[in-house]
């Protein structure tokens, strides 16, 4: 799947949400230290500066870390799935140097034993912390918001995460909606396209259109969020 975010990394980087500084507040209130921050599958934009030291973000897609937010405590990797563990150890710190480990919208695409088997390492001992979260969907209306649902996962309930819990989320009980990370957002009707090809059908779009209440209408949405850490 890494291709589709190596192709569309510019469209990635002007479509994804900005997560709220309050969240970032929320998770580094979580580790006793704020020395160094793993920041994974970082795409294109970072929050976690603001209050760790040092950020090592990294990612497997070389064109994503091209549009990546400059900032002066932030290192970017890129980590190819050919390195090794000890290699891509050696990258980000060290074991035990990681006083957080963040995974935004991005663990469900990961090969997890192998991701698993580095988280095991690095975490500062005692008080590291990894903190996995996604959206699920925007909620617009309840008209909108019926028919997204067809396209919609579970929410990180079925993720295999066997790490202690902090209280903010916990194996097969993902914390929803945390009022912290509902994300606002101003956003309009927009069709994808590729090369020409439509990748919905006119049918469907119209469906949509309709629910939304036009082309040219700017509503403003909520992607609603869940998060597990441990």
């Amino acid at each position: 799947m890494a291709e589709l975010f190596d192709k569309q990394a510019e469209t990635y980087a002007d479509a994804r949400p900005t997560y709220p500084r309050e969240w970032y507040q929320k998770l580094a209130a979580l580790t006793p230290r704020h020395a160094l921050a793993w920041d994974v599958g970082t795409g294109n934009g970072l929050g976690v500066a603001e209050h760790y030291q040092q950020v090592t973000a990294t990612d497997v897609i070389e064109s994503q870390l091209n549009y990546a937010i400059l900032h002066p405590r932030v290192r970017y990797i890129h980590t190819p799935p050919s390195i090794s563990d000890d290699e891509l150890l050696a990258m980000i710190g060290g074991e035990n140097t990681i006083d957080l480990i963040s995974v935004a919208q991005a663990i469900h695409w990961f090969n997890l034993p192998k991701f698993y088997s580095i988280v095991n390492r690095v975490p500062r001992r005692p008080g590291g912390v990894i903190a996995v979260w996604g959206y699920q969907a925007i909620h617009v209306s309840p008209t909108f918001d019926l028919l997204l649902k067809k396209y919609m996962f579970d929410q990180y309930k079925t993720l295999p995460f066997s790490f202690e819990s902090v209280g903010l989320g916990s194996e097969g009980n993902p914390e929803g909606n945390p009022v912290a990370l509902n994300i606002p957002k101003e956003s309009a009707v927009m069709t994808v396209k590729e090369e020409g090809v439509e990748l919905l059908s006119k049918g469907v779009v119209r469906e949509f259109e309709r629910a939304w209440g036009g082309t040219k209408l700017v509503r403003n949405v909520v992607y609603k969020a869940f998060v597990l850490a441990g």
